[in-house]
């Protein structure tokens, strides 16, 4: 049975880990089939920036585009 995971994403990709946390989360519950759902609000809008670089990720706008083409969900 699938499930929608609903992530609320505040802060900057650049600042804390919480951009790549959210990605991993979003990746593995779409490779499991459930919905996935990121709401961005405040620093985290930075996430989606073109050429945005987060802890861990060269771009995160780039990845977060890969999961918006597998089915991820994004409210800026």
């Amino acid at each position: 049975m699938a499930k929608t995971f609903t992530l609320y994403l505040a802060t900057s990709p650049y600042s804390y880990e919480n951009t790549v946390t959210s990605l991993k989360i979003a990746e593995s519950a779409l490779k499991k089939g459930h919905a996935v759902n990121v709401i961005a609000s405040g620093d985290g809008i930075y996430c989606f920036l073109k050429g945005q670089k987060a802890k861990g990720i060269a771009n995160a706008e780039e990845k977060f585009g890969e999961l918006i083409s597998k089915g991820l969900k994004v409210y800026l």
